[in-house]
């Protein structure tokens, strides 16, 4: 191997380590572009030829991927290892909706703790940014907008605790976790009262970690999941209760009740007749 070869090959992987670590510290989230070969290469201050060698070795650490035929994006860190087949199997089970969110409950309000503590003032900007994006989401009744700011909050609290194993597992969780099975928000956000509630419960969250008060943001935390688990449990329950009465109308599906009903009804006579 020549010097300039071993130069070149000593550039591509401070080059993948450069990224490699923007994408631990949550700097480069899971599916997030990059940005295009020739401006990237100028930001790094590499020849292209380099930056490719470079991407090359996070490919092959299954870092990055391609964004079909779009340049190249952060691979979904985490999902095949958390999601498959355990995820897949949680979520074809209702029940355990209840078990998620008392996990959120505890990781959460430790994150919401930590970054009281620990936020800068670039990540408490952004929270407040955050916020004022839900409420003007709220003001305009945009109920899928308002779900968005919601998950994005949560996603900065994490950033903002500081520590590295938390955010990565949650951003990972996110990917698979969002299904209404999993949280109900789509259903919880249909309800201008409860979106109202979920409004304040953010706010409440946010304000405690930007007055820099730990023991309030993880209460408020706590407060937020604990809703959201006894929601959640009474939207399964009203369901479930609806689900039976109509399998009993119906005979299950499996009984000639169903049937039955509908030829007495063609066979009875006519009023009047």
């Amino acid at each position: 191997m020549t010097d300039a070869s071993v130069k070149s090959q000593r550039a591509a992987e401070a080059v993948a380590q450069h990224i490699e670590s923007l994408i631990l510290e949550g700097s480069l989230r899971p599916e997030e572009r990059l940005l295009p070969e020739r401006e990237l290469a100028e930001r790094l201050n590499v020849s292209r030829s380099t930056l490719r060698d470079g991407l090359k070795i996070l490919e092959e650490r299954g870092l990055l991927t391609s964004a079909g035929g779009r340049g190249t994006k952060v691979a979904q860190l985490g999902a095949v290892a958390i999601a498959d087949p355990l995820i897949a199997m949680l979520a074809r089970h209702a029940e355990t909706a209840d078990d998620y969110l008392e996990f959120r409950g505890i990781v959460e309000s430790a994150a919401a703790a930590l970054a009281a503590g620990r936020a800068t003032e670039v990540e408490l900007a952004r929270i407040r940014d955050c916020l004022d994006r839900m409420d003007h989401a709220h003001a305009r009744a945009d109920a899928e907008e308002e779900a968005e700011a919601d998950a994005e909050l949560h996603l900065l609290i994490y950033e903002a605790s500081h520590n590295l194993t938390l955010l990565q597992i949650m951003q990972a969780l996110a990917g698979v976790l969002r299904s209404d099975v999993m949280q109900n928000r789509s259903r919880l956000f249909a309800v201008p009262a409860i979106r109202e509630l979920l409004r304040r419960q953010h706010r409440a969250i946010a304000e405690a970690i930007i007055a820099r008060d730990a023991g309030a943001a993880r209460r408020a935390a706590e407060e937020h999941i604990g809703y959201l688990r006894q929601a959640s449990r009474e939207i399964r329950e009203a369901e479930a209760r609806l689900d039976l009465s109509l399998r009993r109308l119906h005979g299950g599906g499996a009984g000639t009740r169903a049937a039955g009903a509908a030829g007495a009804r063609k066979s009875a006579p006519a009023a009047g007749s």
